[in-house]
């Protein structure tokens, strides 16, 4: 009797799983397919944060663009990179560095503009710190946003990597946080799909001291001003604000209930931490004590992908339990950056010897899904769309990731505190 008992609950309860299992084909924690973020739009084929890469990023099936965001001088939001919108090389006593004509030496990977060649700005190359470190360039809060609008348009940063992305210089303007929210509403319409933003406030720190110094409205305060005439003060507005420093978002918190992502590098730590003299490190908040404390004031984290899956001898060694803490945490996972160049690749993805061919980006990020990633960022988001369109049918998912129990996240939810 008992054994007959025994053989028709777990009978039930097998068919109760293969049921739930069957309407929740994805081992995301809300069971929802994986969000595509255009990272930087599709900057694998345009010059990154341009309304022309965010426009591509669409059209190949991306939900999410994100937009860096830095402050002009007088205080406006503008999608790049870093402050720098050009960047040269320092000699070792902090001087800037020049060639035999006397001109800068440009920084190869983090020029984003074509400042650079504008003998009218020459006198506003200098040398600042910025998080600690000496850098040299022409940086954005030294303009106003009319002059960035009139004369200064974007390059590609990576200018000896992505050779063809040099066809589209100094052709596509600088856009502002507006623009970008302008363009996601414009094509949510036209395609019939919401295009949510995803921005990120650079150098927190840095831009404060900016703010306070000349009297200006704080990043955060402008940011939250601009999201919420836009999109309401609602956490299922198609936002989340993201940041590597911590004490900005938890004042984000406390303006705003747009969802917030912590991000985790893989190594170092939060700058505001360093400020402050606290020694905890992006490893140790992406700890289960780490996760208890972010889940205090944010909704998710962006997670480096070596947090989740560590690279071992040059190839993906044994995923970490990153992504299962975090969803018992109710904390969605979004990882970065997935990029198609063999560069950026691991050792079973590449293709051929070419540092700058594609290699099987697909099939690095389906490693990632397997494991139950909620969205990932990436610089060409038809491989990433591609990757999600090929997620194995429902049943095959526990195999994969390792026996991932989907039904507990049915009752798993956020608690904002």
């Amino acid at each position: 009797m008992r054994k007959t008992l025994t053989i028709a609950l777990a009978v039930a309860g097998l068919s109760t799983a293969i049921v739930a299992e069957a309407a929740t084909p994805y081992n995301t924690l809300s069971g929802a397919a994986p969000l595509v973020i255009g990272h930087r739009g599709a900057s694998g084929y345009r010059p990154e944060h341009t309304l022309e890469a965010y426009t591509l990023a669409i059209e190949q099936g991306a939900n999410y663009i994100e937009p860096d965001l830095v402050m002009t001088k007088d205080g406006e939001l503008l999608a790049r990179h870093e402050p720098m919108l050009a960047r040269v090389n320092l000699n070792p006593d902090g001087t800037i560095a020049r060639d035999a004509s006397n001109n800068p030496v440009l920084h190869r990977t983090d020029s984003s503009t074509n400042v650079w060649m504008q003998a009218k700005y020459a006198d506003r190359l200098t040398v600042k710190t910025l998080d600690g470190v000496q850098v040299g360039g022409w940086f954005a809060e030294d303009f106003t946003a009319a002059e960035i609008r009139a004369d200064i348009r974007a390059q590609e940063r990576l200018r000896d990597l992505r050779v063809a992305n040099n066809a589209y210089n100094d052709q596509y303007v600088i856009p502002t946080l507006q623009e970008v929210i302008d363009l996601a509403k414009a094509k949510s319409i036209e395609t019939g799909r919401t295009i949510g933003i995803y921005p990120e406030t650079k150098h927190p720190t840095y831009f404060l001291a900016h703010t306070q110094a000349n009297g200006l409205t704080r990043m955060e305060d402008r940011l939250v001003e601009i999201l919420h005439a836009n999109y309401g003060n609602t956490a299922t507005a198609p936002v989340f604000i993201q940041s590597f420093e911590v004490s900005n978002l938890q004042y984000l918190n406390g303006q705003t209930d747009i969802q917030i992502a912590q991000l985790l590098s893989s190594g170092g730590r939060p700058f505001d931490f360093t400020v402050s003299g606290d020694t905890r490190t992006y490893a140790s908040l992406a700890t289960a004590a780490g996760l208890d404390f972010i889940d205090d004031y944010a909704d998710g984290v962006g997670a480096n992908k070596a947090l989740m899956i560590p690279t071992v001898g040059g190839v993906l060694g044994a995923p970490t339990t990153l992504i299962d803490d975090a969803h018992a945490r109710g904390l969605i996972v979004h990882g970065w950056t997935f990029r198609a160049e063999n560069i950026f690749l691991p050792g079973e993805f590449r293709v051929g010897t070419d540092p700058a061919a594609l290699g099987d980006a697909q099939g690095e990020i389906s490693a990632f899904l397997a494991l139950g990633m909620d969205g990932f960022f990436t610089d060409h988001p038809d491989t990433g769309v591609a990757a999600v369109a090929a997620i194995p049918e429902p049943g095959t998912w526990a195999m994969m990731a390792g026996g991932l129990a989907l039904l507990g996240f049915a009752s798993r939810r956020q608690v904002r505190r």
